[in-house]
């Protein structure tokens, strides 16, 4: 073949002959029969903008609106967008993206000024004229000295500060207009793109909001969740407090040699949050169960051992039910879409044999715990017998806490509801944020691997259905937690960073979680390195990375 053509396989098995150098808009036709829906392509399994230049054979599949991907540069560009927008207003507000609240980013400004209602206004008239433009969004390289005076020039010292540590010799940007801002992944060529989305006045600043990957055409009902907010600026407060609130920062104490103090400091923090909890649940008065619940990755059994010798230190005696026990068995566990057996569902646990144990429990009678052999898929009958002392109390965790159809037949003041997340309140500069997602899937790579043989491109394979069970059976019953706990340690990046990157550089590009696990090595590249004999034995982290001196 002549050296100035390259090979480019469709999904379809047909191939394309072009030069080198070609994009993918030019041939977005002979992807689909609705270019409209293609906001990137994923080339040899790697995502890339429209624009990219592709310069040797390769299989080329688009990345399309109705998918997670697609739905992820829809939300990166719509942020990028509207902090151009901002910036056209008055380069003098700039803003600072919080965590995320359904489905919207919180946003504030950096002066720590309210942001009223006619500045609202103006970004959302702004932001709707730079999306009718249609404009162009351009992707180039500068020199890291042309880099540093763009964003000395832009104030933007948190970006600033991160090329302090992460120093190549040629810096990509995103460009709109006059407004750049640092490249951290694919966005959509142009802003025509941006159909749906709501700015709405929330707190002291405002929500960014965005459609599902389901339904990219459609803006979600506004969901509120007061105590998960309320909990997350409790976070953010004690960052800047402590100054530690970007991985810049992070990075400053790596290299002044005062993480070890970061560290502790962390964990009494949250070991004082859990102390707090511990405290309401003896307020309360009542309570015989603590009911823990929380997405995958959120540190439940470590939290629940952590909460257990507050509860001891305050005068009870923690009682812990595995909700394990009482699933129904194979044979009448329900089967989703797929035909795959769904244990998450609250069907495949025998509800009312719970709350029969945890009813005559509380009656002050003897009950015997069942077993649940999960190489046969069968339950038995245990042998482990329970009684409930004077100052006894329970502890279940398990996905279904928060549902009160898990313990319909419990009475209200005899429950506890915690939920825990892993809110991390540090973001990489003023306009990327780190997401909790992200946080709990790198737990999730290194524990799978430590500790149950699995490879990273495993762990990415499963994780979409994870989380959807996390948004059927978890995430719609935030609301009824009687408490909510952060199990994120601001620190943990920079130690799972040792663990997590050998395991993602094992992807190849042939296979489909290559470009999940491309994304992540550039979210860890900016984190320092933190040495794990750092990390406490007793710290939630140890979880994930071995040598807890809790037994698991």
């Amino acid at each position: 073949m002549s050296t100035n053509r390259i090979t480019i396989t469709l999904p379809n098995g047909k191939t394309l002959e072009t030069a080198p150098g070609s994009r993918a808009k030019d041939f977005i036709d002979a992807l689909t029969n609705e270019p409209e829906t293609v906001y990137a392509v994923r080339v040899n399994n790697q995502i890339c903008s429209l624009n990219k230049s592709i310069i040797t054979d390769c299989e080329v599949e688009p990345v399309l609106a109705k998918s997670k991907d697609g739905a992820e540069v829809y939300r990166r560009t719509l942020c990028f967008t509207m902090e151009a927008a901002m910036h056209e207003i008055d380069p003098k507000y700039r803003l600072l993206i919080g965590h995320s609240l359904g489905y919207g980013y919180y946003y504030t400004l950096a002066d720590g000024n309210a942001v009223h209602p006619p500045l609202i206004e103006k970004l959302k008239t702004k932001m709707q004229e730079l999306i009718n433009k249609n404009l162009p969004i351009e992707t180039s390289s500068m020199s890291y000295a042309q880099a540093i005076e763009l964003f000395e020039r832009q104030e933007l010292n948190d970006t600033r500060n991160l090329l302090r540590y992460k120093c190549p010799p040629r810096v990509e940007i995103n460009c709109l207009g006059e407004f750049t801002d640092l490249y951290y992944a694919p966005l959509l060529v142009s802003t025509g793109y941006l159909k749906t989305w709501e700015i709405m006045k929330y707190g002291q600043g405002f929500l960014l909001r965005f459609p599902t990957s389901s339904e990219p055409d459609v803006l979600p009902e506004f969901h509120d969740i007061p105590q998960l907010f309320k909990t997350y600026e409790k976070y953010k407060k004690w960052g800047k407090q402590i100054g530690v609130t970007t991985a810049a920062s992070l990075n400053e104490l790596v290299k002044n040699r005062k993480v070890n103090d970061f560290i502790n400091i962390s964990e009494i923090f949250q070991q004082k949050c859990i102390s707090d909890i511990a405290q309401q649940i003896q307020d309360k008065g009542k309570v015989k169960v603590v009911l823990i619940a929380g997405p995958s990755s959120s540190g439940k059994t470590t939290s629940a051992k952590k909460l257990a010798l507050e509860l001891q230190a305050i005068g009870y005696n923690p009682k812990v039910i595995s909700l394990d026990c009482y699933y129904v068995g194979r044979d009448k566990t329900p089967k989703d879409e797929n035909g795959n057996y769904d244990y998450e569902c609250l069907e495949a646990l025998d509800v009312p044999l719970i709350n029969q144990n945890l009813v005559d429990l509380f009656d002050g009678k003897t009950i015997t715990l069942p077993e649940y052999d999960f190489a046969t898929g069968t339950r038995q009958p245990g042998t482990k017998q329970i009684t409930l002392g004077e100052n006894d109390i329970l502890i279940m965790e398990g996905i279904h806490g928060l549902n009160d159809k898990l313990t319909p037949l419990v009475k209200p003041q005899f429950k506890f509801k915690l939920y825990l997340s892993a809110l991390t309140q540090l973001n990489f500069n003023e306009h990327n944020r780190i997401s909790t997602s992200d946080n709990r899937l790198i737990r999730r790579i290194v524990r799978d691997s430590q500790f149950r043989g699995k490879s990273a491109a495993e762990t990415i394979g499963m994780w979409d259905s994870v989380q959807k069970g996390e948004r059927l059976h978890i995430f719609p019953f935030q609301n009824n937690a009687d408490a909510i706990l952060n199990t994120a340690l601001d620190y943990e990046l920079s130690v799972l960073k040792i663990f997590a990157e050998p395991l993602l550089r094992r992807i190849t590009p042939l296979e489909k979680e290559y470009s999940e696990a491309c994304r992540l090595l550039r979210f860890l590249d900016i984190f320092p390195t933190i040495d794990p004999t750092e990390v406490p034995d007793r710290s939630i982290l140890r979880e994930f990375i071995g040598h807890s001196a809790f037994k698991y």
